[in-house]
């Protein structure tokens, strides 16, 4: 039987963890943003995070592992609100899709500061394989719940497959350039368009509708 002190520590521990694994994270994504990959040595991480770097090597092994850590975090965040806005637009597959495209583009995701810390990761990615693999899992993610989204449509005329692929796509440059020139357009327009876009290539009128009624 485990004493009941250790018991009790034991979740204390494990947010105490957590919370250094966040904040490391957290050190690596500010330093990025702020000053390109190069800005993130290991000295500066620890000392962004009040951290030690030896605790740095305990929980992520090396600077490539916690850059990892890191870039994989940044693309769950962009992710994880997409999925949960379909989740809860309720069981029309036209509202969930609907919901998805929009929180794709929502003006909390067109960020300048996501956009230049995807800028600085990217070019990497073709020399770190375990880099391109964590950006393979999130935009995968991306794209398959996209693609169940469209698959569970009334009807499409496009293979699901087709239609996720070139709709990323086109969420992609609406994301870049709403990111970074975020003055060229008024409110809610880059998710108009996505859903007026969106509408055009599955033949589905009703996005056209929530994408005139939509949007702040």
């Amino acid at each position: 039987m485990i004493p009941a002190a250790l018991s009790d520590r034991r979740p204390y521990l494990r947010d105490s963890e957590d919370a250094r694994r966040a904040a490391l994270v957290a050190a690596v994504l500010d330093l990025v943003a702020e000053g390109g990959v190069d800005a993130a040595t290991l000295r500066a991480v620890a000392a962004r995070a009040g951290v030690t770097p030896g605790l740095i090597r305990h929980y992520f092994g090396d600077k490539d592992g916690l850059m990892r850590a890191a870039y994989g975090r940044m693309m769950a965040a962009m992710v994880d609100p997409c999925l949960a806005a379909a989740d809860a637009a309720g069981v029309d597959p036209v509202a969930r899709l609907a919901a998805f495209l929009a929180a794709a583009l929502d003006p909390a995701a067109l960020d300048g500061r996501t956009v230049t810390l995807w800028a600085a990761y990217i070019h990497r990615t073709r020399h770190d394989p375990a880099l391109r693999a964590a950006h393979e899992a999130g935009y995968l993610a991306f794209r398959d719940a996209l693609e169940a989204l469209i698959a569970a449509l009334p009807a499409c005329h496009l293979p699901p497959r087709v239609a996720a692929i070139a709709l990323n796509a086109l969420l992609d440059g609406l994301w870049l350039e709403g990111g970074l020139l975020p003055q060229g357009f008024v409110p809610g327009e880059v998710q108009r368009i996505a859903l007026t876009a969106a509408a055009r290539l599955l033949d589905l009128p009703e996005l056209t509708e929530l994408s005139e009624t939509e949007g702040p």
